[in-house]
């Protein structure tokens, strides 16, 4: 399946993941670029990396948003966004050996439109906008080798999803996403519903 079908076959855990499906349904029906920055409304995606036990996340402290986060970029054109998810792990964690972890046939852990302030990057200016953003849930060795991503973040650390989602210094994302995607997992466990 393409990403239009696994978005359009993914069930939405809550309504904010129910309003923003119909978004990204909507960009790619209407948007030739929604897979490119070009887009003020363009294609992203996170990974939740976690531990075997789904004891523990990976997360680092991202250097523009100054604070701990999960994983994630920018589509740039891509359309198979779970192959983006995981050259992002290596590229800001040096993570390799991930694996995805389907949650639900689609393969999607969570769907969330993410707004994104203006900012600087590499000196230059980036406009507002909003991230489409698709999750993927990824599990690693804890064993492997981190390293940061200059220009991206300045650390990385595995820790327990609980600290991991209180260290996080934006509101929000914290509360409306960390948080969703914690009781998600919780919710998919207790179901057996995860691998």
């Amino acid at each position: 399946m393409g990403i239009h079908e696994d978005i359009a076959a993914y069930t939405p855990f809550n309504e904010q993941e129910a309003a923003d499906k119909r978004t990204m349904l909507a960009a790619l029906e209407h948007d030739p670029f929604c897979f490119d920055r070009r887009s003020q409304a363009h294609f992203t995606c996170s990974v939740w990396t976690v531990d075997e036990a789904m004891e523990q996340t990976l997360f680092v402290y991202h250097d523009i948003y100054d604070s701990w986060s999960w994983v994630g970029g920018h589509a740039d054109g891509e359309r198979d966004l779970a192959v983006v998810a995981l050259r992002e792990l290596e590229e800001e964690t040096g993570v390799a050996g991930a694996r995805l972890a389907l949650c639900e046939e689609s393969g999607i852990l969570s769907l969330e439109t993410l707004t994104v302030d203006g900012h600087e990057k590499r000196g230059a200016y980036v406009s507002s906008h909003l991230h489409l953003n698709v999750t993927y849930l990824a599990v690693a060795d804890p064993r492997e080798p981190l390293r940061c991503a200059p220009g991206e973040n300045s650390a990385v650390a595995w820790m327990p999803m609980q600290e991991a989602i209180a260290r996080s210094t934006e509101p929000w994302i914290r509360e409306r996403i960390y948080r969703k995607i914690a009781a998600k997992l919780d919710a998919l466990r207790r179901n057996g519903r995860l691998p």
